[in-house]
């Protein structure tokens, strides 16, 4: 452990890429330390992937490389997964707000709610003033006469400008380039197809029979949305045994099944279960790529099967850091509480209130943990995967320790815990029925003494 330690800080001049929950949060770290930061978000509002738009790209899988590129993932209906208490970030409590009307109150409330909250977070802490909006990075990299430097290359409406900073930060999400499954005989099957990228509102498949693939919490939640309004959803999973083929609770159109064995010129798509469905549609819910099109480190960091690397703890790349950090990679997570940690541990590394291992040590370690993965049979594209339940909060842990800083709360470990059983358990009310009423009662006892103490570091 490298604990923090009191001494006088290094100011630099930092360009954050993104203004989505892991820019802003970057922003408001690298400020509180002292740092001079300039945000740049191509879009004109703060929010990333929690800024919806009804807009979808022309091309429904998102293949087409002359496409106009739409940089939001949202669907009209989307609810919060995580509880809002849980999902906060440690001193900016994502609670009710009783006095405003206009807001949604639920527990699990919808994507609008969430956008509000990061809009209440930018305001709190002034972070719009360090946003250049409708600018987007089309080069950073190293300064070749100055390997400590950062070249900055943007555009604008203003036109293009060509920057030097000692860092950047990379928070620009991982939500724009989708992944795809691979279907035998899919290129003579008639049916449509579409990338969960692209979807927007259910009514689209009114009638329709749509095989989904993907059983991760989204794939499920898209298909209980659509089940309302179709004639059959069938959902393909590669998480479950080969002869699975069975009822989703509390649907009577809606069938789990194994993976799909191959897909015909009839329309017909035939499971490894031996089960054989006539669909309209195949929806992929099957995740992003990690895309940082413009990053340009001469290959000291690469996107290889969808690992980001070498990374020391998922920030850092040893050649190239401290300039160098990458904020918001690992999942499925609380997202907001581990953007926050990262970000304070960045902030601090170039304040110099924190040391890094050396560039060897740090190659070290993550030549370490990735051996540990391959040995645990865990596919590469699976390196920012937090597979196990507590996993994050190991890590999580383990960053607030770096920043002395307190870790995260029991009650929201907790909750966490608890969100994931009901979601198996009762699949299709988890977020109007819970029973965890003291553990609610718990964080917003918290809440009031972390936001009293007013704990900033």
């Amino acid at each position: 452990m490298a604990p923090a330690v009191n001494t006088p800080t290094t100011s630099r001049h930092v360009a954050v890429i993104g203004a989505g929950a892991a820019g802003l949060v970057a922003a408001r770290e690298l400020r509180r330390k002292g740092h001079s930061v300039v945000v740049f978000e191509r879009g004109n509002q703060i929010g990333g992937v929690w800024a919806y738009m009804p807009n979808v790209e022309t091309d429904p899988l998102s293949i087409d490389p002359t496409r106009p590129i739409i940089h939001w993932s949202l669907y009209s209906s989307l609810r919060t997964i995580i509880p809002r208490e849980c999902m906060g970030f440690t001193d900016f409590p994502f609670s009710t707000r009783p006095e405003n009307m206009s807001r949604d109150p639920r527990r699990h409330p919808g994507h609008s709610e969430v956008l509000a909250y990061l809009k209440d977070f930018a305001r709190e802490f002034k972070i719009e003033e360090m946003i250049r909006f409708e600018t987007e990075v089309v080069r950073a990299g190293p300064v070749a006469e100055n390997q400590k430097k950062w070249r900055v290359e943007s555009k604008s409406s203003g036109g293009i400008s060509d920057e030097i900073y000692d860092a950047v930060v990379v928070c620009n999400g991982h939500y724009t380039e989708p992944r795809h499954a691979l279907i035998p005989g899919i290129e003579s099957w008639p049916g449509k197809q579409i990338h969960s990228h692209n979807y927007r509102v259910r009514d689209q498949f009114k009638d329709q029979v749509v095989v989904v693939i993907g059983s991760s919490v989204s794939g499920v939640d898209i298909s209980r949305d659509i089940a309302n309004v179709t004639k059959e959803v069938h959902l393909s999973s590669r998480s479950t045994k080969p002869e699975t083929y069975e009822n989703v609770p509390g649907y009577d159109n809606l069938w789990l099944h194994s993976t799909i064995e191959t897909v015909r010129q009839d329309g017909s798509v035939v499971f490894h279960n031996g089960k054989t469905v006539y669909a309209d549609t195949i929806m992929h819910c099957t995740g992003y790529k990690y895309h940082f099109p413009f990053l340009d480190t001469k290959g000291e960091v690469t996107v290889e099967d969808n690992r980001v690397g070498p990374l020391y703890k998922h920030v850092f790349p040893p050649a190239l850091s401290p300039g160098l950090s990458f904020v918001g990679l690992p999942w499925p997570v609380i997202p907001f509480p581990m953007f926050e940690l990262q970000s304070k541990w960045v902030a601090m590394v170039l304040a110099g209130q924190v040391s890094l291992p050396t560039q060897d040590e740090m190659m070290e370690d993550t030549k370490m943990f990735y051996a540990k993965l391959e040995a645990s049979n865990i596919p590469k594209r699976y390196t920012h995967l937090m597979a196990e339940l507590d996993s994050q909060f190991v890590y999580d842990n383990w960053l607030a320790d770096q920043c002395d800083y307190p870790r995260i709360e029991k009650w929201r470990e907790q909750m966490f815990y608890i969100v994931f059983k009901r979601i198996q358990a009762q699949s299709n009310t988890y977020k109007d029925d819970w029973d965890d009423d003291h553990l609610i009662t718990e964080a917003y006892e918290d809440f009031v003494r972390f936001t009293s103490n007013n704990l900033i570091v």
